[in-house]
């Protein structure tokens, strides 16, 4: 398995928009998000809000078989759900198609796991 954790600025006057499609992604479209996810080989995904003094970020948690294959797939995907997030994601992340063609540009330093647990 390959993970990623990155961030993703929320413009500016998004807040509101963000909470919103979070609550819709994982609220009424959870079973459409669930079969986006397995579509593209995601495993886990996990997404924090963190406020700071330079401005509102999603950190952001992705496990999957082959990340390059998972981001591509919902950069080239036509299915109505993988479009509406895409939607959702430049609009208030101001994220482009183009920039979801690969993982982004993180590098993992540091990968702690405890088998025991």
């Amino acid at each position: 398995m390959e993970c990623i954790t990155w961030f993703a600025p929320i413009l500016p006057g998004k807040l509101e928009a963000w909470k919103a499609f979070d609550d819709e992604a994982k609220g009424p479209r959870w079973e459409e998000h669930d079969r986006s996810r397995k579509r593209m080989g995601v495993v886990r995904e996990v997404a924090s809000l963190m406020q700071t003094p330079e401005g509102d970020f999603v950190c952001l948690f992705q496990e999957a078989k082959d990340l390059a294959k998972a981001f591509q797939g919902l950069a080239q995907s036509d299915d109505p759900y993988d479009v509406w997030f895409r939607e959702r994601i430049m609009d208030v992340h101001g994220l482009t198609q183009e920039m979801l063609e690969g993982p982004p540009p993180a590098t993992v330093t540091f990968d702690y796991h405890n088998d025991e647990g």
